[in-house]
């Protein structure tokens, strides 16, 4: 019986590391459902080659242009605006939700009583409504995997143990590409530099999210709902190789951490064949990358002259939807920066206006039960956004 998988998010990074899975073992897949935004060329040519039983397309115009050239397809590929008509008679094996930004939090939902295994790539619907998928999951009898790299890591290192019995977890972050600029370099940065990562190949808003290392704040809180982790119990490391992806201290005088190189394949593929599978079938192995590269490793305390953001660290959790308003304020201020409407430093700046806002707590103090709440205080949040900046 073939593997029924779903990917939201079909043409970004996360997407296409999935499909390129798909590619190595085209007999053992079955794609039931992708998703997508506007990018019309990749869409129409994932339609042809994957076959879906459903697209469905976010972007109003992409769908009509795609409807008119697919609509009256024999196959019968379903192409709908929404996921309200899905109607898959059996649950997908595997979902990959990656579809970035808090736009990827309701379908995430909503697939859940379509899956038997959801693995999220998508850290915004954890960090503003972890509450709703542990609800939804439980519901469905829906398994949730993420894979990220760093809670992938984590989820592997605390196997058999409980909480009670670390003493500290580490995520490690890269620190982009300006991690040894000068603090007057940061005045000069683009979005070209910004989006060029030294170690991962990643989209245009998570490489900028790791030059500022917003990316590593979002993932702590993320690693923090999902592991139920202390906030004195995690902390963020700099580590340029990108080869250790957490670190976990025991209680016991033991550490340990995972390593491998930086392919999203590596998780991905691991979660799909829980772990049975020879990697070499999907990536190609790095021949410099052997046991010896750890006497290489290196590991630095943030510099918080050049990683500013890291002083929210101790916010992160004041209020149930602090995070929730970091996130959008954040998401935001990088489309801002990308179009070249604002210098690199304010992505910073204005994140910490709109937290002293006189308004600030009003909204951070709710604890939104639905994902209607939720978008009520990311689009306070994104409108203040604007007006801070």
């Amino acid at each position: 019986m073939k593997h029924k998988i779903s990917v939201l998010g079909s043409t970004g990074s996360i997407g296409l590391s999935t499909l390129s899975i798909i590619n190595k073992r085209k007999s053992f897949f079955k794609v039931d459902l992708l998703s997508a935004n506007k990018n019309y060329k990749l869409i129409c040519k994932q339609i042809k080659k994957y076959k879906p039983k459903y697209f469905i397309i976010n972007d109003k115009k992409t769908y009509q242009r795609i409807k008119k050239k697919f609509g009256l397809n024999k196959k019968k590929i379903k192409i709908l605006l929404n996921y309200d008509s899905i109607k898959l008679k059996k649950k997908s094996d595997t979902t990959i939700s990656a579809i970035p930004g808090i736009l990827g939090l309701n379908p995430t939902i909503l697939m859940m009583k379509f899956s038997k295994k959801i693995l999220l790539a998508n850290k915004e619907s954890i960090v503003c409504g972890w509450g709703m998928i542990k609800k939804e999951s439980k519901k469905y009898k829906t398994k949730v995997i993420p894979i990220d790299s760093e809670h992938f890591s984590i989820l592997k290192l605390l196997k058999n143990h409980k909480i009670d019995e670390v003493k500290k977890i580490y995520l490690t972050a890269s620190g982009g590409p300006f991690l040894n600029f000068k603090v007057n370099q940061l005045t000069k940065i683009t979005p070209g530099k910004a989006v060029k990562h030294p170690t991962w190949k990643m989209g245009k808003k998570i490489s900028v999210d790791s030059a500022t290392l917003m990316n590593k704040i979002l993932e702590l809180v993320e690693a923090q709902k999902l592991f139920n982790i202390p906030d004195e119990k995690i902390d963020i490391l700099i580590h340029p190789e990108s080869l250790i992806h957490a670190i976990v201290e025991f209680k016991n005088g033991l550490s340990k951490f995972l390593y491998h190189q930086t392919s999203m394949v590596i998780p991905l593929a691991n979660a799909i064949f829980n772990d049975k599978l020879k990697i070499k079938e999907f990536i190609n192995v790095d021949k410099n990358h052997e046991i010896n590269n750890l006497k290489n490793l290196t590991f630095k305390k943030v510099n918080s002259k050049i990683f500013p953001i890291i002083k929210i660290k101790k916010r992160l959790n004041e209020y149930p939807s602090t995070s929730i308003i970091i996130n959008a304020s954040n998401e935001t201020l990088v489309e801002l920066f990308l179009k070249k409407k604002i210098p690199f430093l304010d992505i910073n700046r204005v994140v910490m206006r709109v937290m002293s806002d006189r308004n600030y707590k009003k909204y951070a103090v709710k604890n939104p039960q639905n994902i209607k709440q939720i978008l009520q205080i990311d689009k306070w949040a994104k409108d203040l956004t604007l007006r801070k900046i």
